[in-house]
C-alpha cells in the first residue's frame, strides 16, 4: 500500500486490513501542473520497479533528451512526454492505484501460500466522501472495524490499521505516515495539509474521543458463577442488548457538548452507506455531485441528496447520501 501510495501520489487517509477484506480512505490528489521532472519521475519508479528497470528508463530519458538537443526528433518534447506518459496515466487515479495494489498483494500472497489464480472476488467498491464531517466519520468507521468484529476492545490494539500505525509506529518504527494521513482525514476542510507534527495535542485527542465513543466503555459488573459473585469486566456498546439507558444517556450528553454528530451510536453498528452511497457529505455536496452525473440518471430524478436512515439514522440532516439504500 505505502509503495503504490508513494508511486502514484495518491495519499492514504485512513485503512484497515481484515481478515478478508481491506478498507481505505484514499486522497485522490491532482497532478502537479507542468508535469514531473526526470528526476521526480524516476524517484517514484523506484517504489514498484527493480533497479535495472529505471536504470533502462534512466537511459531512455537521457537518449531522448540528448535527440532533442542536437535536433534529431520533429518534435522534441512531445517526444520526451510520451516516454513519461508511460508511468504517470497510472498515478493520481483512483483504478489504476487500487489495481497496482491489490495485483501486487495478490502476487506477494500466491507467491507464499504457493498457489495460483485470483484472490479477490470481486472489484473493489469506491465511495466520493466530502472533507470535513464526512471525512473524520469515515476514518474512525474504518479504524472500528476490528472493535465491531469482536477482535480487539480498543481500537489501538489492532496493528493492521492506521490507528493501530499511528500509536504503535509503522515498519519503521514512527508511525508517521499514519499520523500525517489522519492529520489531513480531520482537517482537511480547513486547507491543514498532511502533516505528522500536526498530529499531537487537538487532533490527536479529537480523534481519540470519536473513537472512544465508537468503541463504547468498560464496565465492571457483579455476576454470580458457581455459586459465588465474580467482578468481570465487559465493554459496553459492542452490541444492541449492551445499549441500556444510562449508556444512551451518557452518549446523548457528550453529542450535546461537542455539537457534532453522534458519533460512537452510529460507528459500532455497520453502516451500509459507507460501502454503497456512492457519495458521502453534505446535501450541498452530494447535490452538486449528482448535477455532475446528472446524465447517469433517469428524468424523474429531481435532487441528488437522500436522507440517510437506518443504522445511519444518527447522521441524518448532517451526512447524505447519493443513494437511496432500502435494505440494512
Amino acid at each position: 500500500m505505502r509503495m503504490y501510495e508513494n508511486f502514484s501520489g495518491n495519499r492514504v487517509l485512513s485503512y484497515c486490513f481484515m481478515c478478508n477484506h481491506i478498507h481505505l480512505l484514499l486522497e485522490i490528489t491532482p497532478r502537479p501542473a507542468g508535469g514531473l521532472s526526470d528526476e521526480a519521475l524516476l524517484g517514484r519508479l523506484k517504489w514498484i520497479q527493480s533497479e535495472v528497470r529505471v536504470a533502462l528508463v534512466a537511459k531512455e530519458l537521457a537518449d531522448a533528451r540528448e535527440a532533442v538537443a542536437e535536433g534529431r526528433v520533429p518534435d522534441g518534447e512531445a517526444y520526451v512526454q510520451a516516454i513519461h506518459e508511460r508511468f504517470t496515466r497510472r498515478m493520481h487515479d483512483l483504478s489504476e492505484f487500487m489495481q497496482g495494489f491489490l495485483q501486487r498483494y495478490t502476487q506477494w500472497h500466491n507467491g507464499k501460500h504457493k498457489r495460483k489464480g485470483h484472490l479477490w472476488e470481486d472489484r473493489f467498491k469506491s465511495v466520493i466522501v466530502e472533507d470535513g464531517v464526512a471525512a473524520k466519520t469515515m476514518a474512525a468507521y474504518i479504524d472500528l472495524n476490528p472493535v465491531r468484529a469482536g477482535m480487539v476492545e480498543n481500537p489501538e490494539e489492532y496493528r493492521w490499521s492506521s490507528y493501530g500505525e499511528a500509536i504503535g509506529g509503522g515498519a519503521k518504527g514512527d508511525g508517521k505516515k499514519a499520523r500525517a494521513g489522519l492529520v489531513r482525514a480531520l482537517r482537511a476542510h480547513k486547507g491543514v495539509a498532511a502533516d505528522a507534527d500536526l498530529w499531537q495535542g487537538e487532533v490527536a485527542l479529537e480523534y481519540r474521543k470519536i473513537l472512544l465513543a465508537g468503541a463504547g466503555e468498560r464496565v465492571e459488573e457483579r455476576v454470580e458463577q458457581s455459586g459465588k459473585m465474580k467482578r468481570i469486566t465487559k465493554r459496553k456498546g459492542l452490541t444492541k442488548e449492551q445499549l441500556d439507558a444510562e449508556k444512551a444517556r451518557l452518549i446523548e450528553a457528550e453529542e450535546k457538548r461537542m455539537g457534532e454528530i453522534p458519533f460512537g451510536r452510529m460507528l459500532r453498528c455497520r453502516v451500509r452507506y459507507f460501502t454503497a452511497g456512492a457519495v458521502i457529505g453534505s446535501r450541498g455536496f452530494v447535490d452538486e455531485m449528482f448535477e455532475r452525473a446528472r446524465d447517469r440518471f433517469g428524468p424523474k430524478r429531481k435532487s441528488g441528496a437522500r436522507r440517510m436512515k437506518g443504522n445511519a439514522g444518527a447522521a441524518a440532516g448532517m451526512l447524505w447520501s447519493l443513494r437511496d439504500l432500502q435494505k440494512e
